[in-house]
């Protein structure tokens, strides 16, 4: 929701592609609902890229001597992988600090594990089992959110005055809460 606040281009987008939709449904979004929504779909992808829930993923031990890039791997070298500098490095990503849901639409890249560029849940054994579950939630509630209201920043505030700074921590928290007033659009 932050990165729609400050970007209201993308936000009207996402907005008129669900109510194009779903013509005041009067009813609350279900997961069947919002699967034929591309540009929705691009934002959550977007999100998920520049705001990995978990920055850093769960260490890896080389099981074996490799050499990558140069450097050579001794077997039982832990490995850190920062999943946060991979999806913002300008070599992968075009204009990486920018929040631009437009790069998914005409992309395979998932955040299943199987694109590198894109692992906010990990990859592999150790990607999150929880996965499935923590996608659906968030893009039921965040498409309910979009579809039932129109949101505006408190009285004064402007887009640039949006905080989006984190917590240090193994998990991603704004720093500062984003308040916003809704406006009921049913």
């Amino acid at each position: 929701m932050t990165a729609l606040m400050k970007n209201p281009k993308a936000m009207k987008k996402v907005q008129e592609e669900m109510r194009k939709s779903f013509k005041k449904k009067r009813d609350i979004l279900n997961e069947d609902d919002i699967q034929n929504l591309p540009y929705f779909k691009a934002v959550i992808k977007e999100s998920f890229r520049l705001y990995p829930s978990v920055p850093l993923l769960l260490p890896r031990e080389s099981m074996e001597k490799s050499i990558l890039e140069g450097y050579e791997i001794q077997p039982g070298t832990i490995i850190n992988v920062n999943a946060w500098a991979i999806a913002r490095d300008p070599e992968i990503w075009e204009n990486p600090e920018e929040f631009i849901p437009e790069r998914f639409l005409n992309s395979d890249i998932d955040f299943k594990g199987q694109d590198f560029e894109l692992i906010p849940f990990g990859a592999g054994r150790r990607g999150c089992p929880g996965i499935a579950l923590g996608v659906a939630s968030m893009e039921l509630a965040l498409s309910n959110l979009l579809y039932a209201f129109d949101w505006e920043l408190p009285c004064g505030m402007k887009k640039e005055d949006i905080d989006t700074n984190v917590k240090p921590g193994i998990t991603m928290h704004k720093k500062n809460d984003l308040c916003l007033i809704p406006k009921n659009y049913l």
